[in-house]
C-alpha cells in the first residue's frame, strides 16, 4: 500500500488567495521557500534561502479548498498554483499537495524555472509522479544562450531546455514566460532563437512577455545584497510589442 504523505512538511513563503496571473481563472497561489538560482533581476530574493512557515500538504489544501467556490461551476474557472522560490526543490511536497487537489477535481499549475530538473534518478521518477497530478506548467525561459543564462542566473539552462522537451513529449500543457530586460534579455537574435525553440515544442498554449520592473529593489537593499541592475530602465511599450512579435505571442491562443 502506498504510504500516506498528507503530513509531509513543506516550507511556505506566502499565500495569495485570489491570484489572476499565474494560470487560468482565479488561483490560490502558494509561494514556496528556496531557490538555487540567483537571477540578477529577481524580485523575490527573500525566497532564496530555505526557511519560511511549515505546512503539511493536508493543511495547505484545506486552506486552499476554502476558496473553491471562486473557481467556477465544476471548478472550471480557476484552481491552485504553486510558485516560489523554486517549487521543484520541494517536489515531494508539491506532488502530495497536487494529489490531494486532483482528488477533488481541482486544476493544478506549477510555476517553475526548471533549474532542479534532472533526467537521472532519483529526480526523474519523482518528476514523472508529479506529472500525474499537474495540469499546467508555467515555465520561465530566462535566456536561450547557455553562457548568457549562466551570467544571468548562475546556472546552465541545458537541463531546463531538456525539461521543456520532456514536458512536450509527455503531452503536458505549458505556458512559456520570458522576462524582458533592456540590454540583457531583449536582443533580437536571442528572441528569435527562443521563438524557434518554443515552436519545436508541441504543447505550448501561451507565450507571455513579462516586462522587467524594479518593484523588488527594496528587498535587495533590505537583505544587504548588491543589486547589479540599478541603472537598467524598464522596457518601453514599443520594446515589449517588438518582443511579443519576435516570440510570435499571437500564435498561441491557449
Amino acid at each position: 500500500m502506498k504510504e500516506c504523505k498528507k503530513d509531509m512538511i513543506g516550507r511556505v513563503h506566502s499565500l495569495e488567495t485570489f491570484g489572476s496571473v499565474d494560470g487560468p481563472g482565479v488561483r490560490f497561489v502558494v509561494f514556496l521557500q528556496g531557490c538555487a538560482m540567483r537571477c540578477r533581476y529577481c524580485h523575490n530574493p527573500e525566497t532564496w534561502a530555505f526557511g519560511g512557515e511549515e505546512w503539511t500538504a493536508q493543511e495547505l489544501f484545506g486552506r486552499a479548498w476554502k476558496y473553491h467556490n471562486y473557481w467556477g461551476k465544476q471548478l472550471k474557472s480557476g484552481g491552485i498554483t504553486v510558485s516560489g522560490g523554486e517549487p521543484l526543490l520541494q517536489i515531494d511536497f508539491v506532488t502530495e499537495y497536487f494529489r490531494l487537489a486532483k482528488e477533488h477535481g481541482v486544476h493544478t499549475a506549477l510555476d517553475t524555472a526548471g533549474q532542479p530538473f534532472s533526467s537521472g534518478e532519483p529526480f526523474l521518477s519523482k518528476f514523472e509522479e508529479l506529472l500525474k497530478y499537474t495540469d499546467l506548467f508555467l515555465l520561465d525561459l530566462k535566456e536561450i544562450d547557455e553562457q548568457k543564462h549562466i551570467a544571468l542566473t548562475g546556472h546552465t539552462n541545458a537541463n531546463i531546455l531538456e525539461m521543456a522537451r520532456c514536458l512536450s513529449d509527455k503531452g503536458k500543457d505549458m505556458w512559456i514566460r520570458h522576462v524582458l530586460v533592456p540590454g540583457l534579455t531583449d536582443d533580437e537574435e536571442g528572441l528569435r532563437k527562443t521563438s524557434d525553440f518554443i515552436k519545436s515544442l508541441g504543447t505550448v498554449k501561451r507565450v507571455e512577455v513579462l516586462p522587467y520592473h524594479t518593484l523588488g529593489l527594496f528587498k535587495w537593499e533590505k537583505l544587504g545584497i548588491d543589486y547589479s541592475l540599478k541603472e537598467v530602465r524598464v522596457p518601453t511599450d514599443e520594446e515589449i510589442k517588438k518582443a511579443e512579435e519576435l516570440l510570435c505571442v499571437s500564435d498561441y491562443k491557449g
